[in-house]
């Protein structure tokens, strides 16, 4: 399936896109998402077990499974005081 997986932030600022066009197997789940994303985009491998990765309108774990339709939005952690 193909996905297009939206960046926000310093992850934006690393990959230097907006956008990242993955293919996934059927059946993926998030934690096949980050593998593939960090595969693509090199430059996010220090963020991509920490991102936090929103499937639709919800924050996922690495077992929630993707659809094909599923909206895909990637944000790095944020810390702050």
């Amino acid at each position: 399936m193909k996905l297009a997986v939206q960046l926000f932030a310093r992850a934006r600022d690393l990959a230097g896109r907006e956008l990242v066009n993955l293919e996934l197997d059927e059946g993926a789940c998030v934690a096949d998402l980050r593998t593939a994303l960090a595969e693509q985009v090199p430059q996010l491998i220090p963020l991509a077990q920490g991102l936090l990765i929103a499937v639709g309108t919800h924050y996922a774990d690495n077992h929630v499974r993707i659809d094909a339709d599923d909206p895909i939005a990637c944000f790095p952690p944020v810390s702050g005081g």
